[in-house]
């Protein structure tokens, strides 16, 4: 069994780990810590849990706790994980869900999140966690840094093709979120009379992961310009990414079907539609799953269209198959294949 502690359990992603977690069959939870609700039941912060396994919100003390535990998950606010990752790491491995590790340029990471980094020489060590490019460094790694939704949602479908000499002139990600990615929070901006029956684009030319997707696609090719522009749906969960490539040289549907297959045919969360048919949110919220289908529009320009659940395969579902990884496990194992449908 490996043995897990969640610090930050009830925030969405917290929650959805322990969603995850609680049904996984090579997995003791061992503790879950909340400085909010520090001392409270679970079950009484959360009714879901009621008739479930009862835990108490621990405060985030940490030095007597870290000997039970094989593994922590961080599911914090960015600038918050860097304060914890030194001293985890001389007891145990981490898998941060957090922003503080995945942008190896801390100037740009410092110039993005306002913040000074104060765990820099840890960032090098940090493996990028996509199990479907970096599996073998994720199996060998001490901190993991669990990617951001959107940049799921975008770079897994362009780094085969990338990886195969592809040149693009130009990448334009028109990308669309369900609230549950702004966190738990309250903000104006998604209060509930701002967002029901609203559809609008934010933080356009700077959103925070737009320097994380362009610094992991420009590690594997040529991009040209990236265009990122996040936009906010009145949902709860979701991402459907639409994305606009322009080629430096034409290449067939055809061939860029093939590419997908072969890079994809056994990955087990990985879903490549057939030619004319697309994803859609509702086939894969709840799920670990990324969907993904292509269209060539004319010469030398194609869209890519990508869906995950920004929860699951966009945050804990992909720690949680970063954790496999980590362990020697299956990769499928305890994660969630079912849909929420309808």
């Amino acid at each position: 069994m490996v043995r897990v502690g969640i610090i930050g359990a009830t925030g969405y992603t917290g929650l959805e780990l322990l969603r995850i977690l609680e049904n996984h069959p090579e997995v003791d939870i061992a503790w879950v810590t909340s400085e909010s609700y520090a001392g409270m039941e679970l079950e009484e912060y959360c009714p879901a849990w009621r008739r479930r396994r009862s835990f108490t919100l621990r405060k985030q003390e940490l030095s007597e706790w870290i000997k039970e535990v094989d593994v922590v998950f961080l599911a914090l606010p960015h600038g918050l994980a860097m304060d914890y990752v030194p001293f985890l790491l001389q007891k145990t491995r981490v898998i941060d869900l957090g922003a503080d590790f995945r942008i190896k340029d801390v100037g740009i990471y410092e110039k993005h999140y306002r913040l000074e980094h104060r765990a820099r020489t840890l960032v090098e060590e940090a493996v990028y966690g996509i199990p479907e490019i970096y599996r073998s460094e994720i199996r060998k790694a001490h901190l993991v840094a669990n990617p951001g939704c959107y940049p799921t949602s975008v770079i897994i479908p362009l780094y085969p093709l990338l990886r195969e000499g592809i040149r693009f002139r130009s990448v334009v990600v028109d990308s669309k979120s369900g609230v549950s990615g702004a966190g738990k929070k309250a903000t104006e901006e998604v209060h509930f009379c701002e967002v029901d029956e609203n559809f609008k684009a934010y933080k356009i030319g700077e959103h925070r992961h737009q320097p994380e997707i362009e610094e992991q696609l420009k590690r594997w090719g040529e991009i040209g310009g990236l265009t990122f522009i996040p936009h906010l749906l009145p949902l709860r969960r979701g991402i459907l990414s639409t994305i606009y490539l322009e080629f430096a040289e034409d290449r067939s549907e055809k061939e860029l079907w093939e590419i997908w297959q072969r890079y994809f045919a056994t990955e087990p969360w990985v879903r490549v539609l057939p030619g004319g048919r697309f994803p859609e949110l509702k086939w894969v919220l709840g799920s670990n799953f990324i969907d993904m289908g292509l269209k060539k529009l004319r010469e030398g320009q194609v869209v890519v269209i990508s869906a995950i659940d920004n929860l699951t395969k966009g945050a804990s579902g992909q720690a949680v198959q970063n954790m496999n990884v980590m362990f020697g496990l299956d990769e499928k194992i305890g994660l969630p294949a079912t849909v929420l449908y309808p």
